[in-house]
């Protein structure tokens, strides 16, 4: 956060605009209620003190006291409420612009454990910068000012006072602002790895159990864990010393204002009502900013979790195209791609031609940039020199929407929801019957039923079975759903030599333009071109 307000939100958000604004007001209106109410207490007090008895109108003030904090209350609870609403609408805008950016770039980019955390516990963290931070700066830009009008007219000396005394508040608490931002970031950089580590171990526990080294992986999560500890420790003292900090600074400001007050009092140099409506108003001025430092504490998990929303959104492929998908070849012209912080290219100068009906197959070793290259092509990822065509037009001035319709994918690893097999076969094309669906499965090599249930993420099936539905979805939305591509990043892996015979059939019977990427001889052998993708 480069100033007191994040300029990323305050821009993408017309809310936080609208509570600004709002924050500000329900300010002003709180620094004349505290004016007032000082000097109601002031004049009160010293009429009673000076004529012992209560002073004429006494019940009219008692209304008008109680009137003015219930006035407080509901401007307090008014706060509260469009502070709630102002984060409840960011948190939704920015979450639908996080998935949209995921949608739009699934390949590379963060973690899904780096996902899910900052979507989740870490964008409702926001909470604490829009109830608390916000509104707290909306009083800290109005409060001082008008509380330090009224003291200037009613006693100048003590406003001179205040006046060199508060800014001392804001320097200190950008000094140790930017300390707590360093600590936060670390703290949620130290979070983020412990949830990957957690999320990579469960994915593997099967295969660590296999080799029985389970148990093993006991202290690597234990040493994240004392690092997240120690991570948080640190944030919590830090916080802490700041807030000690701002306290003593705000309350030896104060203490100079009255002992300066009370020295003039004894002289008669102030009247005693004057002196006590400067000593009630006086930490009403300091009050305000002071708290800016202690609730920044509470807004910096947010706007950290925010940070990472924005660079999730920042890395995603941007579609300015507005032009429809038309037919023709699939073109990939001295494409390469160098992913985000890597040295080397992780594909260069890649050139191949898919014409309709046509299949190709992408060969090459592990690692090389073949499943990159698919990933450019269905315009997953944008290259960073060369280009993508269709039919001779430019994939970035191309409709994503519209071109992925023409394109049916099956990834190395598919994605099943939860329900039965053949719900997760006719996600390729929404409404298709049963029978088009047992015919899918079929030409795919399934030898299941289409009534099997699965699991979240394909639970209950093997990663065999799991290549045969994604493939029989995409053979759907082929024949039923008009798809004119079909782009396959190993499709026949773990599957035995007949259903691989039978996988390549079904492929050719399409009729479709297919990209392969395959290790398979069998699969290779069949393509009618094979381009070989060398590493950097």
């Amino acid at each position: 956060m480069a100033g007191p307000i994040h300029p990323r939100l305050l821009k993408r958000a017309d809310a936080t605009r609208s509570f600004l604004v709002a924050s500000v007001l329900v300010g002003v209106a709180t620094s004349i209620l505290l004016i007032i109410q000082a000097d109601l207490i002031a004049t009160w007090i010293t009429t009673t003190f000076e004529t012992h008895a209560l002073p004429p109108g006494s019940q009219l003030t008692l209304i008008l006291l109680t009137t003015v904090f219930a006035t407080r209350g509901i401007l307090a609870w008014l706060r509260s409420m469009l502070a709630h609403r102002s984060a409840a609408a960011v948190k939704s805008d920015l979450r639908r612009d996080v998935l949209r950016a995921r949608m739009n770039t699934p390949v590379g980019g963060a973690s899904s454990a780096s996902l899910v955390r900052t979507v989740t516990q870490g964008l409702d963290s926001l909470d604490g910068y829009f109830s608390k931070y916000l509104p707290q700066l909306g009083l800290a830009a109005t409060v001082p000012f008008l509380v330090g009008a009224a003291v200037l007219i009613a006693d100048w000396p003590s406003a001179i006072i205040i006046a060199f005394t508060l800014p001392l508040i804001p320097v200190f608490m950008a000094l140790i602002g930017w300390t707590t931002q360093k600590a936060t970031k670390h703290s949620f950089d130290v979070a983020d790895r412990l949830a990957n580590h957690f999320a990579d171990l469960i994915a593997g526990l099967p295969t660590l159990q296999a080799f029985a080294r389970a148990r093993a992986q006991k202290k690597g999560v234990e040493l994240s864990e004392e690092r997240y500890r120690e991570a948080t420790m640190r944030t919590l003292y830090v916080s802490f010393l700041s807030s000690f900090a701002l306290e003593l600074l705000a309350t030896l400001s104060v203490a100079i204002v009255a002992v300066t007050v009370g020295f003039r009092l004894v002289d008669g140099n102030i009247s005693f009502t004057t002196a006590l409506f400067v000593l009630i108003l006086a930490p009403e001025a300091f009050l305000p900013v002071r708290q800016v430092g202690v609730h920044f504490h509470d807004s910096a998990d947010g706007v950290a979790a925010a940070d990472a929303a924005f660079a999730v959104i920042d890395q995603a492929t941007d579609a300015p195209g507005t032009r429809p998908a038309i037919d023709g070849s699939l073109r990939l012209e001295a494409v390469s791609y160098t992913y985000p912080g890597g040295e080397a290219p992780a594909v260069e100068a890649l050139t191949l031609e898919v014409a309709p009906g046509e299949v190709v197959a992408l060969s090459g070793t592990s690692g090389g940039g073949k499943s990159t290259a698919l990933a450019i092509a269905m315009g997953f990822l944008q290259p960073t020199s060369g280009r993508v065509t269709v039919g001779g037009q430019d994939l970035a001035e191309t409709d994503l929407a519209s071109w992925r319709r023409r394109v049916a994918w099956v990834a190395q690893e598919p994605g099943l929801v939860n329900g039965t097999v053949g719900d997760n076969v006719a996600l390729g094309h929404p409404g298709v019957d049963g029978d088009t669906v047992a015919w899918a499965l079929r030409e795919a090599g399934a030898n299941f039923d289409a009534a099997k249930p699965v699991g979240d993420d394909g639970e209950g099936l093997s990663a065999g079975e799991r290549r045969r539905v994604a493939l029989a979805r995409a053979l759907v939305r082929i024949g039923v759903g008009g798809g004119r591509f079909l782009v396959l990043d190993e499709p026949t892996a773990g599957l035995d030599v007949d259903t691989e015979a039978s996988v390549i059939r079904a492929v050719r019977a399409t009729g479709a333009g297919a990209l392969i990427v395959s290790h398979r001889p069998a699969v290779i052998g069949s393509a009618d071109r094979v381009v070989e993708v060398v590493a950097a």
